[in-house]
């Protein structure tokens, strides 16, 4: 029998963290103050928390924490890329740690949250206990080309049309930088246009079987707006790294930390490849792939896994 999410619950602790003279972070916790500690890592970047994030884990057991990265969800300015990047909030989570008097933590992300999760750990070996993740993406050029270039559309077709239509033919070798080009623009309309497009490509593509209110939820202002430029920010800057297998070939430094990934099949946004690239270097790492899955975290094979795997945590 599949496992399910754990029913919703209220945050018993939240707040603004004050991270530099920019930036704010929303933060909460949930569950058992004196439980074991994991923290959800949302994707993106920008994508904020919601929450149902809350329910992957059992509130008897777990301190659940939660927080929304520079510029996303309840996090202020809102949609800012001004000091935001990948080291920023490698830092930003080691403040919250140390803010929460944390000592050690388990990791817990999917998507972009599965990166921020290796590279924090690649960082921050010493602070993990373990890590659950889902959807590996490594932000590496062949994965930012297949989604945003040349590849994905090949399966939605007709959801790329609106996605391409909005950049002018001359700027379609390279839509990460149209597109960033329209979303720092300094038009409030062209900015919010670019974001919808952008972010309902995504959500288009995140499920195996299309979902109406994902995509509605997705196409709204305020989170397009944040999921959008955030994320283009990081892909246009090639996520801030030097080494674009920065991961990978740091694995050796967090190959003893106990890691669990839950990969769907039909995974379109981050392809099922960029797992088993891992596991062929990582053996030890524990590759669940969900035959009749996509990419997103609330498809029910897929959360019935990530929860079975949080239950095993001790």
């Amino acid at each position: 029998m599949l496992k399910s999410l754990y029913p919703k619950i209220d945050c018993y602790n939240s707040g603004n963290l004050k991270l530099d003279d920019i930036h704010t972070m929303y933060y909460e916790e949930c569950g058992n103050p004196k439980g074991i500690p994991i923290v959800f890592i949302h994707g993106g970047p920008g994508g904020g928390v919601n929450p149902d994030c809350r329910r992957f884990f059992n509130p008897e057991k777990f301190r659940i924490i939660l927080f929304d990265q520079r510029g996303a969800g309840k996090s202020t300015p809102h949609a800012e890329l001004e000091n935001n990047t990948t080291w920023h909030l490698v830092d930003d989570m080691e403040l919250l740690r140390e803010h929460l008097k944390i000592e050690k933590w388990h990791l817990f992300g999917g998507s972009w949250g599965s990166t921020l999760s290796l590279i924090y750990a690649i960082e921050h070996p010493e602070k993990v206990l373990s890590m659950t993740l889902r959807g590996l993406f490594m932000c590496r050029p062949e994965e930012l080309h297949w989604f945003y270039q040349f590849g994905a559309h090949h399966i939605f077709p007709d959801q790329w049309e609106s996605y391409k239509e909005q950049i002018p033919e001359a700027e379609r070798e390279d839509f990460i930088s149209a597109y960033y080009k329209r979303l720092t623009s300094q038009d409030k309309s062209t900015r919010i246009n670019a974001a919808k497009t952008w972010s309902t490509w995504e959500g288009s593509t995140s499920k195996l079987v299309q979902d109406s209110s994902l995509l509605t939820s997705y196409s709204e202002d305020e989170f397009a707006l944040a999921f959008a430029r955030i994320e283009c920010h990081y892909f246009y800057n090639q996520i801030f790294l030097k080494d674009p297998n920065h991961i990978l070939n740091n694995l050796e430094k967090i190959k003893h930390i106990p890691c669990s990934l839950v990969h769907g099949r039909y995974d379109v946004v981050c392809p099922v490849k960029n797992a088993w690239e891992m596991h062929k270097l990582w053996p030890e790492m524990k590759l669940f792939i969900e035959p009749t899955s996509g990419h997103s975290a609330f498809e029910k094979d897929i959360s019935a896994k990530l929860v079975e795997l949080t239950d095993s945590i001790n």
